[in-house]
């Protein structure tokens, strides 16, 4: 048994992101320089730091296609990205995601993170800038697509 969980994510982070923090996105997306942001990987508090949305391709556990996607847009920049993450690397993605949370826009979901043998996912939803995650229980087999 491993500790992967599926984590994907899609929202709109509005024109008035700080360069700071986009630069920080671009970096996790493997498309920044080699060095960690806030410092380089000399550094005792970076030595373990790596981009954690910067593979590309099949999936290993979860299935499908691992991605990351930048584009910026007239309304600002739109990202999307859908990862395998290790538990050791929760911290790191709850921080990154809760700043995120706080310069995007509209509200409402956002993305989602499922252990990788759990059935449902837990909901990542932004609520006037504040992360807030959801856990979905199964209660009946209803929907459109599941008929």
């Amino acid at each position: 048994m491993s500790d992967i969980y599926a984590f994907d994510l899609a929202l709109d982070l509005r024109e008035t992101i700080p360069e700071d923090v986009l630069g920080v996105v671009q970096w996790h997306l493997g498309l920044g320089p080699e060095e960690a942001p806030g410092g380089d990987l000399s550094d005792d508090s970076n030595l373990d730091a790596f981009p954690l949305w910067s593979d590309r391709g099949a999936a290993h556990r979860i299935g499908g296609v691992l991605l990351g996607e930048l584009i910026h847009g007239a309304r600002g920049w739109a990202l999307t990205v859908r990862q395998e993450i290790h538990s050791e690397d929760l911290p790191e993605l709850k921080g990154l995601v809760e700043q995120l949370a706080r310069h995007s826009a509209p509200d409402g979901l956002i993305g989602q993170i499922r252990f990788h043998e759990s059935e449902l996912p837990d909901v990542l939803i932004n609520r006037s800038g504040t992360l807030v995650q959801f856990s979905l229980t199964q209660r009946e087999e209803v929907g459109v697509l599941a008929d």
